[in-house]
């Protein structure tokens, strides 16, 4: 008797994720260009902004997805501060799928290994800003007493690994200001 395949599984059954290496930053910013080319909040710098956090060696955590030898998605996690001098904050982003391999559960296995390594190294927290419907599915929330200037407060999510009460203006790597 033939099962019926399902693809998400098989696809996971074919995805390899893993640290980026040096073959892999032009592949990298291939697919970050590609995913952010036509998203509506993005200003088309995030291909500037992981280099420059490559550059400035704070690429704590930079995963790839790979279907068939191809880097098909990317995320990166770098320090972040808390202006209460919390510490052993991360921020994330961005965070890439190929367009047309996109929900199909490719970046959440990535954010899930990400998670899962932050969590390891001691982590108490990490930050981002994007669509509150999508990553609160990961436990991001809005927090009002952490601040991200700059942008609306519901775009500014954070997930905390501990119980403490960070609070104050949260600030990430200047390597996100990159604009070439």
């Amino acid at each position: 008797m033939d099962k019926e395949i399902n693809p998400r599984c098989e696809l996971k059954l074919n995805m390899i994720i893993r640290n980026e290496t040096e073959a892999d930053v032009e592949a990298i910013s291939e697919v970050t260009m590609a995913a952010f080319e036509k998203h509506p909040y993005s200003h088309q710098t995030e291909q500037f902004i992981i280099n420059a956090l490559r550059a400035a060696d704070v690429l704590t955590i930079s995963l790839v997805a790979e279907m068939d030898n191809k880097v098909v998605g990317h995320i990166a996690f770098s320090p972040a501060t808390i202006s209460d001098g919390s510490q052993g904050w991360y921020g994330l982003g961005p965070i890439s799928v190929l367009p047309e391999l996109q929900k199909q559960g490719i970046g959440k296995a990535m954010m899930h290994e990400g998670l899962l390594r932050l969590k390891a190294m001691g982590a108490k927290g990490c930050a981002l800003v994007g669509d509150p419907n999508y990553y609160v599915r990961f436990g991001f929330r809005n927090i009002p007493g952490l601040i991200y200037e700059h942008v609306p407060q519901e775009n500014f999510l954070v997930l905390q690994f501990d119980e403490s009460r960070p609070q104050g203006i949260v600030t990430f790597h200047e390597g996100f200001n990159a604009k070439s």
